[in-house]
Parts: structure tokens; sequence; C-alpha cells
């Protein structure tokens, strides 16, 4: 297939993401991206398939700066320190890219290989912050969904505009991780 000239795969990708988070992914057509990117809309189907190959680009895009975010938020702590950390950058990125994140919400394809393997990393890197609590693989695997579910739904309903209350969300925010943490410290998700 021939290239337009003046994009790429990357451009397209970063125009439809700055839509997305704009508008909210829903919204998102190639009509809108081509005319963002000042093109005309077929040749954007020398970079993408279609919508729904935008959406997987964009899925993947997610998926990476969310990993980035976690292993930065992560260095240099450890326990506590590092689950409020990771749970306040998984927080922040949402806030930031609500369209992008939520086109990385679901779990990848069987044989997405690619977006297989940096969904694996983010669990490598999420094991290695609960570590320090002795938690077993599958305990783990409780834990990380539970810490994903927190960040989920608070940024959902915060973008929803469901809290109306005069609190700080910030700060119920952080009693949420601590109150989750503290459940950690009893070694892990108790059975029912």
């Amino acid at each position: 297939m021939a290239r337009s000239v003046g994009i790429d795969r990357q451009q397209v990708v970063a125009a439809a993401a700055e839509l997305a988070d704009r508008a909210g992914l829903e919204a998102l057509t190639l009509a809108q991206v081509a005319a963002q990117l000042g093109v005309r809309l077929p040749s954007l189907y020398n970079h993408v398939d279609g919508l729904t190959g935008l959406r997987r680009e964009m899925a993947l895009l997610g998926q990476r700066q969310l990993l980035e975010r976690i292993s930065r938020a992560a260095i240099g702590k450890a326990g506590e320190a590092a689950l409020i950390a990771v749970g306040q950058a998984y927080r922040r990125y949402v806030l930031e890219h609500p369209g992008v994140y939520t086109a990385s919400v679901r779990a990848p394809a069987p044989d997405d290989a690619e977006m297989q393997q940096v969904g694996q990393t983010i669990i490598e890197v999420l094991l290695a912050v609960l570590e320090p609590y002795g938690l077993d693989q599958e305990s783990a695997i409780h834990a990380i969904r539970g810490l994903r579910s927190i960040a989920h739904g608070f940024t959902t309903l915060e973008l929803a505009g469901g809290f109306g209350l005069v609190l700080d969300r910030d700060e119920s925010f952080l009693r949420l991780l601590r109150a989750y943490v503290a459940g950690l410290g009893t070694k892990g998700i108790p059975d029912l």
C-alpha cells in the first residue's frame, strides 16, 4: 500500500487520541481524524485498519502510557508508599487521557501478542510492587484487580461528575487507597 505523504501511523493515533480525550472515545470518527490531520479520509486506511484498527492502536498507546506512569511512580518506593503512588499515577493518567484510557480497558484479544505483552508487563510491575506483602500468585492477581477496580471506579465517577459534595476528591481517593493497603496488610484478600 502506498503511504500518504506527510503523515504516519503514529501521527494518526496521536490525533485520534487527542480527539478522544477531548470528546470521548465513542464520539471519535475517522472523518474527524482526517480533518484534524488535514488529509482525505481514505488516506487514513494506509495507516490503520479502519476505526476498529485505530481503536486497537489507541488501546496499545494507552496501555504503554499507563505502564510508563505506574512504573515511574513505583521507582524507589516499597510497600504502602509504592501502592499509593501507583494508584495515584493510575488516577492521574485516566483523568488526563479519558478517551485513550477507555480504549485500553478491555482485555486484549488472545491472538494480539503485542497487547498481551504490554498487559503482562503491567502485571509484572504490579506483582513487584505487591511483593513485600508476601501474597501467593492468585492472591496477588486478586489484589491487582482490586487496585485497578478502585482506580477505574473512582475516576469513572469523577469524570462523570459523580462527586458533588464539597470534599477534596484527592483526599477521598487517598483514604480509599489506604483502606485497600490496610486490607493487604492482613495477608491479602480474605476468603469468604
